[in-house]
């Protein structure tokens, strides 16, 4: 069915259930995708980068986890829309457009390596918080966080993304009340803080912390997954009476959206229609995700922040906080038990939440970029060995959490290049395609990841 729709084409009307007015209630039960996306930028990553800056550096880097979040808002916002007006998420379309077998088969490559990086942080990060909590040796503490992933993934298959949603938004809940508490027993220095929103480096290790944060941040997974949330409960609905494929179809196809509001049994591909659907129209929806992003990146870059400054309060100058075990230890001794318990538990949550989002996404690339879905169960299995190996080998799990952010930033610009460009198109969004000043502001964010990471490799290969 296409998917495209002249820009000064008026839409026929509809002849379905008429949309209620806009209201509070309509517009909250439209949030939910990004939130969802978000928890990507909340992963064990994200608490391993920002509190190995702020113990190393202070206030320093607070500029990076700004200008992260900010340009988090205008990728997640763009990964949403495609997936709304398209009904595609962006390796689906990245599937049809990429003609090359092997071109197309070496972009999953490195999209599925960013994917188990991913992985690799969150599982991780679990098997920590629960060795951290109850003494889990930390193999048993990542396959019990597998197993949780695994259990919400069939969740979510069985159940549909609104109740996914309410589960992980309750994962987020935890998670920020675990790592925001500190950070109002102790609060940071007003002048410290705004000192560090001038950018601003010191050595090439705060580099790297600073391509770590980013790549824990502007996650590339979360841009593929977004793109597929927003497709799974916004779904393109053809006016009746049009015939298929004609000339007045064609030109109503973006005119209204399907809300999917019940069961998974629905399939988009089988045509079918969920019997608690409601048809509204497409741009209350792009409105809606602006809203649904917005306050998914304020919870995000907030607690982002609040991490990092629980770092550079109490962390800054200790020995041994160098690693999450360290930093709860210190964190015990300086605020208490209560407050040590409250970053464990948010670790946890995060681990948990973050492990199945990233699942989610790696199914989506595979899927979308090489038309191949393999069991659920199977897929998971499978990238679980990574982070199970590196447990089992004594790697340092908190070095492996940086460096794994690292990996992820150098796949940033795979996944961000391609969404500006597709979203800056007539051809593939109509009407809702990029204002210039977004493709402008789109492609200067590519610009200064690519350069961060540039210099990044300059440093590494130099030995600075």
């Amino acid at each position: 069915m296409p998917k495209t729709v002249d820009e000064d084409v008026t839409t026929p009307p509809v002849t379905t259930r008429a949309a209620p007015q806009a209201s509070v209630a309509r517009l909250a039960w439209l949030i939910g995708p990004a939130l969802v996306a978000g928890v990507a930028y909340l992963d064990p990553g994200n608490v391993a980068s920002n509190m190995t800056a702020g113990a190393q550096y202070g206030y320093l880097l607070v500029w990076v986890v700004v200008l992260a979040n900010v340009m988090a808002w205008l990728i997640q916002y763009l990964s949403a829309k495609l997936g709304i007006v398209t009904g595609e998420s962006l390796p689906e379309v990245l599937g049809r457009r990429l003609r090359n077998r092997w071109g197309r088969r070496a972009y999953w490559l490195q999209a599925e390596l960013v994917a188990m990086a991913t992985d690799l942080a969150e599982v991780i990060g679990g098997a920590v918080a629960l060795n951290l909590l109850f003494g889990v040796p930390l193999i048993w503490g990542g396959l019990i966080t597998g197993v949780v992933s695994i259990a919400l993934l069939v969740l979510q298959s069985r159940r549909g993304p609104r109740t996914f949603e309410f589960v992980i938004m309750g994962l987020l809940i935890i998670i920020a009340a675990g790592f925001t508490v500190g950070v109002f027993i102790a609060p940071p220095d007003p002048a410290g803080l705004a000192a560090g929103l001038v950018p601003r480096f010191e050595g090439a290790n705060s580099v790297l912390l600073a391509a770590s944060i980013l790549g824990a941040t502007i996650m590339p997974h979360a841009i593929y997954a977004h793109s597929a949330l927003s497709r799974d409960r916004f779904v393109m609905r053809q006016p009746l009476g049009a015939a298929s494929g004609s000339l007045p179809a064609r030109r109503g196809l973006l005119g209204r959206l399907v809300v999917r509001e019940g069961e998974a049994s629905f399939d988009r591909r089988r045509g079918g229609e969920p019997g608690t659907a409601t048809a509204l129209p497409a741009d209350r929806l792009v409105r809606a995700t602006r809203w649904d992003v917005s306050i998914a990146m304020a919870i995000a870059g907030t607690v982002n922040l609040c991490i990092m400054l629980l770092a550079a309060v109490n962390l800054a100058g200790v020995e041994g906080t160098d690693s999450l075990e360290g930093a709860y230890a210190a964190l015990d001794a300086s605020l208490g038990p209560a407050i040590a318990t409250l970053f464990a538990v948010g670790l946890l949550a995060s681990g948990l939440a973050s492990t199945s989002v990233g699942a989610y996404a790696g199914a989506e690339i595979m899927q979308g970029l090489l038309h191949i879905r393999i069991p659920l169960i199977l897929r998971r299995l499978i990238t679980l060995v990574p982070a199970l190996a590196v447990l089992w080998l004594g790697f340092d799990p908190t070095l492996s959490l940086v460096l794994s952010q690292v990996v992820l930033s150098f796949g940033i610009p795979f996944a961000l290049v391609p969404l500006v460009a597709l979203t800056a198109r007539r051809t593939v969004l109509g009407r809702w395609r990029n204002h210039w000043a977004t493709t402008a502001a789109g492609i200067a964010a590519s610009v200064f990841l690519i350069t961060l990471n540039g210099v990044l490799l300059w440093l590494v290969f130099t030995g600075a």
